[in-house]
């Protein structure tokens, strides 16, 4: 894969993304298009409509033109990289695609999308069948919403929009999880991903299972596992959610918090502190100046669920960060 795909998908429905229109979608429901769970698929399953399909497929068309579907980005943001993943479409998939995107405030309906001044941030590309299609783009520009069309019709199973997460600081919160990949924190360097990859910590709600958080393999020496995350903006963190909902047999014994600020000085935000399996704990925090960096040690292995870190973020990186 392309390093751009280790970046969060802000089109997914997991922060919030959706089809806001489309111009058919006769087959199967453009909706598809931003799940967050790989595309799957059942031969010969058969409704009214044909073959059932885990995506997005339009009809066959009999006139010149193109198909194209809407989405909404669930986490606004700089894109660095679309999927355009034709899973299990085979003899029906498009042979063509091009990606568009623009930046609108508030809520627009179709008639303000149609009216919008869309950039090309993907030209007219070919794509192959049953296959994860990666392109990376170059535009650096933030955007709310992007345009996935088709030529000249045809299936896609998902649309990923990988890229950073570039939150509006109007309207956030004086205090928020500065830890959430929806606001923008990412994880940067960790000791172990053996069984699942520490961003799911930061993801949105409560995890689903097992699977859908942290967990390292099991030590055989005398030290520990530890996750390095960068807020979404510096940030003076008051109290800390660890949760180990789903890990029972094999969650911390202990975990530890550690802030770092610009200048790399470390700062004690949570002592060594027992954890218990399969419990969302909050813990409050030590007083400590501005951070860019938080963090999280366990003891000595073991599976985490979400990370939450709530404090006062520095507005002024934000808005910079928008050019305001």
């Amino acid at each position: 894969m392309m390093e751009f795909t280790a970046l969060p998908d802000l089109a997914s429905r997991a922060f919030g993304g959706g089809v806001v229109h489309v111009n058919d979608e006769f087959f199967a429901a453009a909706d598809h298009l931003v799940l967050p769970d790989p595309p799957g698929h059942a031969p010969k399953t058969f409704d009214h409509k044909g073959q059932v399909y885990d995506g997005w497929e339009t009809r066959r068309r009999r006139v010149p033109g193109h198909d194209f579907a809407v989405v909404r980005l669930g986490a606004p943001g700089i894109v660095h990289g679309v999927d355009i993943d034709t899973a299990f479409f085979t003899g029906n998939y498009p042979p063509f695609a091009s990606v568009e995107a623009v930046e609108l405030p508030g809520h627009p309906g179709p008639d303000e999308l149609a009216a919008a001044d869309w950039v090309e941030i993907l030209p007219k590309s070919p794509l192959k069948g049953d296959s994860r299609n990666l392109f990376p783009v170059a535009d650096r520009r933030r955007f709310t919403h992007v345009r996935l069309t088709i030529f000249p019709d045809g299936g896609v199973a998902r649309l990923r929009v990988h890229g950073e997460v570039v939150p509006d600081p109007a309207l956030l919160p004086k205090v928020f999880d500065v830890a959430a990949a929806e606001y923008g924190a990412t994880v940067v360097d960790c000791s172990d991903m053996f069984y699942g990859h520490p961003q799911r910590m930061l993801m949105p709600g409560l995890a689903r299972n097992m699977g859908d958080g942290w967990e390292t393999s099991r030590r055989r020496d005398d030290a520990n596992d530890w996750v390095l995350v960068r807020l979404a903006a510096p940030a003076v963190p008051r109290l800390a959610d660890l949760d180990t909902s789903h890990f029972k047999g094999n969650a911390p014994g202990w975990a530890a918090l550690t802030g770092i600020d610009a200048g790399e000085r470390t700062f004690e935000l949570l002592p060594r502190t027992a954890l218990r399996p399969d419990t969302p704990h909050r813990f409050r925090l030590a007083k400590a100046p501005v951070v860019t960096h938080v963090r999280l040690d366990i003891f000595p292995d073991g599976g985490m669920a979400r990370l939450r870190l709530l404090g006062r973020a520095d507005r002024g990186f934000l808005r910079k960060r928008l050019g305001r």
